[in-house]
């Protein structure tokens, strides 16, 4: 058995409240997702404004390998408009509740009907592959639903779809009704909302139950609690059931964070198979069953998502894994001093902290006796911004006792500070902030500031805390902290003349 995937993040996962993609971010969207192997870009709904035209037009004119659709209601209009745009095929949905054709519509069942078919017809006759849908189809008369999609393979649809629109199925539910309906003789697709945590689990009962296509978004984003998650239902399908996909698996962690930056929808930390917890680990039980054989506490490997493996210090972490993240940033240490770091870690955990990286290093070098030597020194730090003044940085730094000054703008203070620090170190060393995290620990407005970064550089990727009353201050002391960390071991930095700066 093979599933088909239509993704939807492009029209139904654009639909998040707040998010609104430009016609250059759908289409960068659009590229990334043929490259994974959808079998369907939804991208868009043609007759939503002039920049969603724009935006499909990008796409369908890049001559992509997957099929491209538009979302269109059953109205001549919204077929005009798909066609205007060049797509393969329309999703073009018509409601069959009788809450929605009541309420919504005010019309009576005979007329909602009529309205699939004649646009199926249209859209057909126009040349147009026609994915018939049914809006709140769980919440319909199972008679009238199943006589508008006979009528509408008649008319012409090549696929039918059943929306789970408020996501009120179960498991057992959506096998019985996806069954009934995969017995019509059209390819039928799932498309499951998550208002009660279920989408996934009742997309695979439709697929499990003859559906032969599911409708996903990436990190499963959408109105209200959003829709099934693509990279959830890909990986269960492969994992779990044996089912494959024409999607390269490897792909998922990166598009997911694509989706993320590009919609500004932060992934939750314990996000199944793409969030940054997924193969995080502290508990020293869990820590040292990983290193030893990683199945022991890893249902998937993270390489297989194109994710990676990554050990927590914290206040539950087990010895073990402390002597190899040590032995990892290259101290030896002997049982004693272990010891000691040890108590001091878990002493750090239990007063909630968050131990980085940087944070580890200071409390073993403290421990050993050896004194850090700092690549990157700040000198001096000028910011200007205001309500009518674009915010600007400038910094001077002493990196290896060669003095450099330089300036940055950014979209605030902060972010003008860290782009000087960022172009005052980029003649020897591209390091890329992954993530900018800001807590107050006090209550006011001279609360402590509590910031802490993750960096990477190549392949190394280190986090890094500050805590001060200046956020400013503290952002720029935890970025540099970072930098140490990395450029600390670089040999070729120490080995720099001032003529190369």
């Amino acid at each position: 058995m093979n599933a088909r995937i239509l993704d939807t993040t492009l029209r139904d996962g654009e639909q998040t409240p707040g998010v609104s993609l430009t016609p250059d971010e759908k289409l960068r969207m659009a590229l990334k997702l043929d490259e994974l192997g959808v079998d369907v870009i939804e991208a868009g709904s043609a007759i939503t404004s002039i920049g969603e035209r724009e935006g499909i037009k990008k796409i369908t004119s890049e001559g992509l390998s997957t099929e491209i659709c538009s979302f269109a209601r059953a109205v001549k209009v919204d077929v005009d408009a798909a066609l205007e745009c060049d797509v393969d095929s329309v999703h073009l949905v018509i409601p069959t509740s009788d809450l929605h054709i009541k309420y919504k519509l005010k019309k009576t069942r005979e007329a909602v009907k009529d309205l699939a078919i004649e646009s199926t017809q249209y859209a057909v006759d126009h040349g147009l592959l026609v994915e018939l849908s049914a809006e709140d189809s769980t919440r319909s008369d199972l008679d009238y639903l199943t006589q508008v999609f006979k009528e509408g393979i008649d008319a012409g649809a090549k696929r039918i779809c059943a929306c789970d629109t408020v996501g009120m199925l179960t498991p057992e539910k959506a096998y019985e009704f996806y069954g009934h309906l995969s017995k019509l003789g059209a390819p039928l697709s799932v498309h499951c909302h998550n208002d009660f945590g279920l989408a996934v689990a009742n997309s695979l009962s439709g697929l499990r139950a003859g559906a032969s296509q599911a409708h996903v978004t990436v990190n499963g984003i959408g109105e209200r609690a959003g829709n099934a998650s693509l990279e959830e239902l890909v990986v269960s399908l492969y994992s779990l059931y044996g089912v494959k996909t024409n999607i390269n698996i490897g792909m998922l962690y990166e598009i997911s964070k694509m989706a993320s930056r590009l919609t500004n929808v932060p992934l939750q930390p314990n996000k199944a198979i793409v969030g940054e917890n997924a193969f995080a680990h502290e508990s020293g039980i869990h820590a040292d069953g990983v290193i030893k054989k990683a199945e022991t506490y890893e249902p998937i490997t993270p390489e297989l998502v194109g994710h990676k493996r990554r050990f927590v210090m914290g206040k539950h972490i087990g010895s073990g894994l402390l002597k190899k993240r040590l032995q990892e940033m290259g101290l030896r240490v002997d049982d004693e001093k272990l010891n000691q770091i040890f108590t001091r870690v878990k002493a750090l955990g239990d007063k909630g902290k968050c131990v980085t990286d940087v944070d580890l290093q200071a409390i073993a070098e403290d421990v050993l006796g050896i004194v850090a030597e700092k690549v990157v020194e700040l000198e001096e730090l000028t910011i200007v911004s205001g309500n009518k003044i674009t915010p600007t940085a400038s910094v001077r730094l002493n990196i290896n006792n060669n003095e450099v000054l330089e300036a940055g703008i950014g979209i605030g203070p902060v972010d003008a500070a860290i782009v000087a620090v960022k172009k005052s170190i980029a003649d020897f060393a591209d390091i890329e902030l992954e993530q900018y995290h800001v807590d107050a620990i006090t209550g006011g407005t001279d609360a402590l500031i509590d910031v802490i970064v993750k960096l990477k550089h190549e392949d190394q990727i280190v986090t890094a805390r500050s805590t001060q009353p200046d956020i400013i201050n503290a952002s720029v002391e935890a970025y540099l902290s970072g930098i140490n960390k990395i450029l600390g071991d670089k040999k070729d930095i120490k080995n720099i003349k001032e003529g190369d700066l």
